[in-house]
């Protein structure tokens, strides 16, 4: 499948794909890409992203890494709200950063919750359902990937559910 990038105006084939953007491709679904030049004295990846891309932040996910009971998961949460650990287990906490580079093969700000290098159990905030499309990173900072709800949660194994904190 080939995709536009609506926000650079070349074809996928113009760059680099990252694992992400390579199961999306496999899966055959519909979805498109959008890159961005990414400032590193942004506070926050997520928010750079929705503001850089004119996006709403609704729309736009951030994928955290969690340690709940001592098992790396993955939690989507919209870029404006925090991550509600509770809603995981009572034992949910963030992960260690370089493990979860490590586990997932991205860096941060880049992670992906597609195309892991070890497929993590992933949660996904229900507020995603509220849109026709998401975004979430597509595996390196200054890159987005535009799906439905549905097929996140389809290319994932993503469980669907309240997990997110207004802020």
């Amino acid at each position: 499948m080939r995709v536009r990038l609506p926000s650079a105006q070349v074809t996928l084939d113009d760059m680099a794909s990252t694992p992400a953007v390579a199961a999306a491709e496999r899966a055959g679904i519909d979805f498109s890409l959008h890159e961005y030049a990414h400032d590193p004295a942004a506070e926050s990846y997520g928010l750079e992203a929705a503001e850089k891309l004119g996006v709403d932040p609704a729309r736009v996910f951030k994928t955290l890494v969690v340690s709940v009971d001592g098992e790396l998961q993955v939690a989507c949460v919209p870029v404006a709200s925090q991550l509600d650990l509770k809603a995981l287990g009572k034992r949910a906490q963030m992960a260690d950063r370089a493990k979860a580079e490590r586990t997932t093969g991205y860096v941060t700000g880049g992670i992906s919750p597609i195309g892991q290098r070890k497929r993590l159990p992933t949660h996904l905030d229900a507020s995603a359902r509220d849109h026709a499309t998401i975004m979430v990173s597509a595996g390196r900072r200054g890159l987005q990937i535009e799906l439905s709800a549905g097929d996140l949660a389809s290319l994932t194994g993503a469980r669907v559910h309240p997990i997110a904190a207004n802020i």
